[in-house]
């Protein structure tokens, strides 16, 4: 009977954090774009004054803000809490256990990526090729903890970077784009992004090429 109980309570806990998921209780304004062993990337959308279903983050995020952002969480018990950023900022998030929704203060729509942190996921290789140690004028690291490193890469019309080496990561594109990247075994990617979107990469070395005419600005969270 206890293992029946034991049973029961958990599943009744699992049913209610995947309730409170919010690309399942909120898929208009929640979009997951990718999903692996290590990372879940969600994008969130919402209109002017929008509010979101009640929904909860159970685990450490990176948030990129894609427009001007201004909201009022609520959580469950009426405490409101009001959050601004501004556009191309990044932000280390930690766990949110208690439910909440979200108001656009706004009168704009704001966009921002959500980058999801799986507990337990295997660690990244390291690296030798540190491209920070190489080239810190062009990827200056937005922030830094245990768990992720933030290079806001600055791609000048026609830089091309020193070979190097980076961990798991996911790329967002703050602006249009448009590079080569040549791999350590030689092979060239031809490498064209509108702003907004993003991209996961595995392990890898390379030297990369930014063959439009105008400056070029990404963020890669790199995992550690």
């Amino acid at each position: 009977m206890r293992h029946l109980l034991f049973a029961t309570l958990i599943g009744l806990s699992a049913a209610t954090a995947a309730g409170q998921d919010p690309a399942r209780v909120d898929p208009k304004n929640f979009a997951v774009e990718i999903d692996n062993t290590w990372v879940r990337v969600l994008r969130l959308k919402q209109g002017p004054h929008e509010k979101t279903s009640r929904h909860r983050h159970p685990t450490d995020r990176v948030m990129v803000y894609l427009t001007d952002f201004r909201v009022k969480a609520t959580s469950s018990d009426g405490q409101t809490r009001e959050t601004t950023r501004r556009a191309h900022e990044v932000e280390y998030v930690d766990a949110t256990k208690e439910a909440h929704a979200e108001e656009n203060l706004s009168d704009r729509p704001l966009e921002a990526v959500i980058v999801e942190l799986k507990p337990g996921a295997p660690k990244s290789p390291p690296i030798t090729l540190d491209v920070v140690k190489l080239d810190a004028e062009h990827h200056p690291v937005a922030l830094e903890n245990t768990r992720v490193r933030v290079l806001r890469t600055i791609l000048e019309p026609h830089l091309k970077s020193p070979m190097h080496d980076h961990p798991h990561y996911v790329v967002v594109y703050l602006t249009e784009l448009h590079t080569t990247m040549k791999m350590a075994d030689g092979r060239e990617v031809d490498n064209p992004r509108r702003p907004g979107e993003v991209a996961w990469r595995d392990a890898l070395q390379h030297q990369t090429e930014n063959i439009g005419d105008k400056t070029a600005v990404e963020i890669q969270i790199e995992l550690k």
